[in-house]
């Protein structure tokens, strides 16, 4: 029997494994968040909404 080069009781590696572990990447802030993207959105079409609701309605 060939001699174990992993002491007893380690996961001896993957044959032809070539990953290594990572570091996880920083939260990328407001950018992955797209709630807040949607929110803004629809904030942005309600003022628009409103502005033409107002021009019909004589505000304005």
């Amino acid at each position: 029997m060939a001699a174990s080069s992993n002491p007893p009781g380690e996961t001896p590696p993957a044959e032809g494994s070539i990953s290594e572990a990572h570091e996880e990447r920083a939260d990328g802030g407001l950018w992955e968040h797209p709630g807040v993207w949607s929110a803004l959105i629809v904030i942005g079409a309600l003022v628009v909404a409103g502005f033409f609701l107002a021009r019909i309605f004589g505000y304005g």
